[in-house]
C-alpha cells in the first residue's frame, strides 16, 4: 500500500470509507496543514540545524528530531538534518545554520566535529543548544556537563518536558543562568494518519523499542496479553528481529489493529513531564488506544480518549473490554484523535518553540524584539 499510495490513497478513497476514524482524520489533516502551512515563514532568519541520530544508535531520537524537522519546515523555518556520520564542516557550509539543536550526552556529542564548529563559529553566528538531560536516568554528571557547555560556549537548553518540569528538575542548569526552552512531543500530521480501506485483523500491535527501563512493564503488563493472544511486535533490539519497519510503516500497520498497546518509562510515569511519542501518533491513526498511567495524560487529553490501565490486572480486563465493545473503542479513537489534530501536532510544537525564541531574546525580529524584554523573565522561570 505505500508502494502504490496514489491508488490505494486516493481523496476518494477517504471519503467513500466507512470508518469514522478515516473520514474525520482526513479532514482533520486538511484542516490541520491549511493552519499551520508557512505559518512563521516571517522568521526567515532562522536557520535550525538538527543533530539526528541513526535508528539503530538511538530509535527515539531518530524519530522525534526527523518529526520536528518537518514540522519545522511545513510551518516556515529553515530546517536541516546533522545526521550521525556526516561531516559536520561540509553540513555547515552548505547550509548555513545559526541554530545547532543536539543532545546533551557523549554518545551524541562525540558525532560532531567539534573543531568544525568552532571554526565555523569565528565567521559565521551559531547558537549551540543541548537537550537536557538527568544524570539520574543514564547520564554523566551534570556538573561535569555544565563545565563542557561552558568550554564550548552553549548558548542555552532545551527540552521535551514540560515547563512545570523543567522548572522542577533542572535548577542546577537554571542557576547556571541557562535559559530551557520546551519542545514537547506531538503527532507528525505528515507522517501519521488514517489509512482508508483497510481492515483491522490484528487484535494488537505493539511498535516499540526493548527498552530496559520497561522490561518490568512489559513483563506485567504485555506479557500476559501476548501470552494468550497473537498481534504485531516491531522495533529496535527485539529477539529474532533483524530489520524493523520505519517510520513510513507504521500507520498502514497501526490501521490493522484493533487495539494499540503503549507503555512509558518510569520516569513519565512519576513525573508530569511528557508523554511519549507514540500516544500522539497512534491517536492521529484512529487507533483505539491501551495505555497506562503517566502522569501527564489528564493534562493533555481527555480522561475517556484512552483506556487507561493503571495496573497490571486492569490494563489486561481493559484489554479484553476494547476488544468486547468496538463501538467504545471507536468512540474514543475518535476524541483522542480531535485532540491530537487540533492541539498536539508537531506544527504546535514547532510554532511555540519559534515563539518562545523570539520572546525570550534568543533570537528576534522585526517586533519580536520589542516584545523580548517584557517577557523574556515569564518564560525563562
Amino acid at each position: 500500500m505505500a508502494a502504490e499510495q496514489e491508488i490505494y490513497e486516493a481523496p476518494e478513497r477517504y471519503e467513500e470509507s466507512n470508518d469514522p476514524v478515516v473520514r474525520q482524520g482526513y479532514e482533520l489533516v486538511k484542516q490541520v496543514k491549511r493552519d499551520f502551512k508557512d505559518r512563521c515563514r516571517d522568521h526567515h532568519e532562522l536557520r535550525i540545524l538538527v543533530h539526528v541520530p541513526t535508528a539503530a544508535g538511538s530509535s527515539a531520537y531518530a524519530s522525534f528530531d526527523a518529526n520536528f524537522v518537518q514540522g519545522f519546515q511545513f510551518v516556515g523555518i529553515a530546517a536541516g538534518e546533522l545526521r550521525w556520520g556526516d561531516d559536520t564542516s561540509q553540513v555547515l557550509e552548505s547550509f548555513k545554520p545559526n541554530l545547532l539543536l543536539t543532545v546533551d550526552h557523549d554518545g551524541h556529542l562525540r558525532h560532531i566535529d567539534w573543531s568544525a564548529v568552532r571554526a565555523y563559529r569565528k565567521k559565521s553566528k551559531l547558537r549551540i543548544a543541548l537537550n537536557a538531560s538527568l544524570q539520574e536516568y543514564g547520564n554523566t554528571p551534570i556538573s561535569e556537563r555544565l563545565e563542557w557547555a561552558k568550554e564550548h560556549e552553549v548558548d542555552f537548553y532545551y527540552s521535551f518536558k514540560n515547563r512545570d518540569y523543567i522548572n522542577a528538575r533542572y535548577q542546577e542548569i537554571l542557576k547556571r543562568g541557562y535559559q530551557i526552552l520546551s519542545l514537547e512531543f506531538g503527532a507528525n500530521p505528515l507522517v501519521y494518519y488514517p489509512v482508508p480501506h483497510n481492515v483491522r485483523d490484528l487484535k494488537h500491535v505493539f511498535l516499540g523499542s526493548t527498552n530496559p527501563d520497561k522490561w518490568p512493564r512489559y513483563y506485567s503488563y504485555l506479557a500476559p496479553i501476548w501470552r494468550r493472544c497473537p498481534g504485531y511486535i516491531d522495533g529496535p533490539w527485539w529477539h529474532l528481529i533483524s530489520r524493523f519497519g520505519g517510520p513510513e510503516t507504521h500507520r498502514y500497520i497501526w490501521a490493522r489493529a484493533r487495539v494499540g498497546l503503549n507503555l512509558h518509562i518510569k520516569n513519565q510515569i512519576d513525573w508530569a513531564g511528557e508523554l511519549n511519542e507514540r500516544t500522539y501518533n497512534m491517536a492521529a491513526c484512529g487507533v483505539p488506544q491501551l495505555i497506562d498511567a503517566p502522569k501527564l495524560l489528564f493534562d493533555r487529553f481527555q480522561p475517556d480518549s484512552f483506556f487507561v490501565g493503571r495496573t497490571p490486572s486492569e490494563y489486561q480486563n481493559l484489554f479484553a473490554e476494547i476488544l468486547r465493545n468496538p463501538d467504545e473503542a471507536t468512540r474514543r479513537a475518535l476524541q483522542a484523535q480531535r485532540e491530537a489534530f487540533t492541539q498536539h501536532t508537531v506544527f504546535h510544537r514547532a510554532e511555540n518553540f519559534v515563539d518562545q525564541l523570539m520572546l525570550t531574546g534568543l533570537f528576534s525580529s522585526g517586533t519580536s524584539e520589542k516584545i523580548a524584554t517584557s517577557t523574556s523573565r515569564d518564560l525563562a522561570v
